[in-house]
């Protein structure tokens, strides 16, 4: 599995970095980036589905 943002979609909430900053971390303007290659483990892969499912732009998805 591994988890995405699409950075055209993301306006910077900070959402995804706030419930698994150890998977996301923001940019100069406060954008949300994929920490590493995005490759989820069994450990992480919760945190980043609740991720997914705060971000209001519906900027991150998940490849199984």
């Amino acid at each position: 599995m591994k988890v995405i943002i699409d950075a055209a979609k993301c306006q910077g909430h900070g959402r995804c970095y706030s419930l698994a900053p150890d998977l996301f971390d923001s940019d100069e303007l406060g954008n949300g980036f994929v920490i590493g290659s995005g490759e989820l483990s069994e450990s992480n892969a919760d945190r980043a589905r609740l991720a997914q499912a705060n971000c209001p732009e519906h900027a991150i998805s998940i490849e199984e």
